[in-house]
């Protein structure tokens, strides 16, 4: 059992120092350490959400620790803010076999019904309080919906202040985070030019579980996060950086077997990590990728580009069937999905870019911070190989099937390079007939074209953009220099993507702008500006 309030609290305030305490999200006042990681929840169902929080029930119970005795934490679920009627309750065990983390897949509540959650170490030991909402019916007819969109958040690039201005809108449904929620580099090797704003924990690259524990525990100090995760549900899948930079099914680029390890550890460690500090709901056979609908209007699927692609490569290699981005089952499963689906809106979460790219117009000046940031080779050739440009096979595959199907209104929410575009997709046979839309959102803060650049921003951008679309038809817009979040607001007649800018990322304070958008008709695959 837990210790007494007043028997721990002196002896944690020393332990997690510096750690930010939560405030509660109801009253706004503060909490003990007992929850100093802050509440989340996951996945919405029409009867079901996934909760989640991670507990220091003693001062030697610290993130990767493998310390601290296994304690019963009891969680309650309700229809108002004061708890006074209870819909769902419960009690778990937790311990260091996981990291002190709490997660509970309730079942059995309305749908399109809010309710707040907290959970009770003890009956003085009490959690923030989180708001989440669960989906509408399937059958429901829904006339709107609208989700926060984010990507790549470095914590040594700056503050997460995107998280903080989503968190106030009031106006936002769920939240969707399309991959790299933390970075593995050890400190100040990727992050504002090799100067940290603000340290990251552990200093040295990620490759233990107790290492990405530690830094996952981090990040959910972050204020923002905290605020974010506590006021709205979140729907989230990796991307590379989770476990290391540019990772395949076998490896990856920032990973050294000689000196770093099996590969295979390192991932089982990092996704470890990740199943017990993130709130999604894993599949039966343990795969990420998965799918959620709200009512008729919209089906979101989640892809998982990482687990099963194959090594990344160049030349003729991407055009070879044997090569893959998704693997088989996951392309299957993709394909059927929306081939059955039902809904208005076909959403794809799609961590890396989909659309093609030409780079054969960009001067070697430009093209050189460019292959950095999108990975390309630094032979010069004109494909990324890190995106779904390294993998034309299941490209071709993909955008064939919609077209042979005649699926339409797709919609492609992609995250991973840290800049924002607009895109209609085509492939090399199918460059005068889009199938399909992307919407690419910017990092939080994770490094971009002026910050490779080492430049203010704005002073090369709109040219790289201007050459960027003289090369590529199919992008309308692209910006490649401001940080912030998107705003997908769905409607049975369109779809449409705001961009929002924060003035800094350095700046805790950063405000933020609308910076442009973007719509798709329903029926169409052609993009307008609004």
């Amino acid at each position: 059992m837990p210790l007494p309030r007043r028997t721990f609290l002196g002896a944690a305030a020393a332990v997690i120092g510096a750690t930010v305490v939560p405030a509660d999200f109801a009253s706004g006042q503060p909490v003990g350490p007992f929850f100093a990681h802050g509440i989340a929840s996951g996945d919405p169902l029409p009867d079901g959400i996934l909760l989640w929080t991670r507990v220091t029930p003693t001062a030697d119970s610290m993130p990767g620790s493998a310390n601290g005795p296994i304690v019963v934490v009891r969680w309650q679920m309700a229809t108002d803010a004061t708890f006074g009627t209870i819909a769902a309750a419960g009690a778990v065990t937790t311990g260091p076999n996981r990291d002190h983390t709490v997660k509970i897949d309730v079942s059995g509540l309305q749908p399109a019904t809010d309710y707040w959650y907290r959970f009770l170490l003890s009956d003085d030991a009490v959690s923030p309080t989180g708001r989440t909402r669960t989906a509408p019916a399937r059958s429901a007819q829904l006339d709107h919906l609208r989700l926060g969109v984010v990507s790549c958040s470095n914590w040594e690039a700056g503050y997460f202040s995107s998280y903080r201005h989503l968190a106030q809108r009031g106006d936002i449904d769920l939240i969707v985070h399309l991959g790299d929620y933390l970075y593995e580099y050890r400190s100040g090797e990727f992050a504002n030019r090799g100067r940290p704003v603000r340290p990251c924990q552990p200093a040295n690259e990620l490759l233990t579980l107790a290492d990405y524990r530690i830094r996952h525990a981090q990040y959910k100090t972050d204020p923002d996060a905290q605020a974010l995760h506590a006021a709205l549900p979140w729907v989230v899948v990796w991307d590379d950086h989770e476990v290391s930079n540019d990772a395949w099914s076998g490896g990856a680029q920032n990973h050294d077997p000689a000196t770093e390890g099996p590969w295979a550890a390192r991932a089982a460690a990092a996704h470890q990590a990740y199943t017990e500090w993130m709130p999604v709901r894993f599949g039966a056979n343990g795969q990420i990728y998965r799918r959620l609908q709200f009512g008729n209007l919209a089906e979101l699927s989640m892809l998982d580009l990482r687990t099963y692609r194959s090594k990344q490569a160049a030349g003729t290699a991407v055009d070879d069937p044997d090569r893959t981005i998704t693997g088989d089952g996951q392309m299957s499963w993709l394909k059927q999905g929306l081939a059955a689906s039902t809904t208005r809106w076909r959403l794809i979460g799609n961590p890396v870019m989909i659309s093609r790219l030409d780079f054969g117009a960009l001067p070697a000046w430009l093209l050189g911070p460019l292959a950095k940031l999108l990975g390309i080779p630094s032979n010069g050739l004109v494909l990324s190989p890190d995106q779904w440009d390294g993998y034309n096979a299941d490209r071709n595959e993909l955008v064939d099937f919609m077209q042979s199907n005649s699926i339409g209104n797709v919609v492609f929410l992609t995250g991973d390079i840290h800049t924002s575009w607009a895109n209609e997709l085509t492939t090399k046979s199918t460059v005068l007939s889009p199938t399909a839309v992307e919407f690419v959102v910017p990092s939080v803060t994770s490094d971009n074209l002026d910050d490779f650049l080492d430049v203010a921003p704005g002073t090369i951008s709109p040219y790289a953009a201007d050459l960027l679309r003289a090369s590529n038809w199919h992008v309308k817009w692209a910006e490649l220099d401001r940080h912030g979040f998107a705003v997908f607001d769905i409607r049975p007649q369109r779809c449409q993507m705001d961009w929002y800018f924060v003035s800094d990322r350095k700046d805790r304070n950063a405000t933020t702008r609308r910076a442009a958008s973007w719509q798709v008709s329903n029926g169409s695959s052609r993009l307008r500006k609004v």
